[in-house]
């Protein structure tokens, strides 16, 4: 499978965790956390040792414009946290 990794999520809560060996991305929803972590480790040369996966379902969203009611909804993604080994790291502005 190609293109498991989408992008990485930068929150301020997950900006946090950093320090900590803790990165976020957005990913295929169809991947499994073994194809995740290879992908990882191959994309940023580092050692994963944990991932843990989220599915977010898509949400329905209603904007009023001048023309009416307009109504839309949010795309479902898989979101991946994943853990790395100690003293290794991701610069995530330089490597996208």
């Amino acid at each position: 499978m190609t293109g498991i990794v989408f992008r990485p999520i930068v929150t301020e809560k997950l900006t946090n965790l950093q320090d900590k060996g803790t990165y976020a991305f957005e990913v295929d929803p169809r991947a499994n956390k073994i194809e995740i972590a290879r992908a990882i480790s191959k994309k940023f040369n580092v050692t994963v040792i944990d991932v843990r996966t989220m599915n977010y379902k898509g949400k329905a969203k209603t904007q009023m414009t001048r023309r009416g009611r307009f109504e839309g909804k949010t795309t479902h993604f898989k979101k991946a946290i994943v853990i790395l080994k100690e003293g290794e790291s991701i610069n995530l502005f330089e490597n996208i």
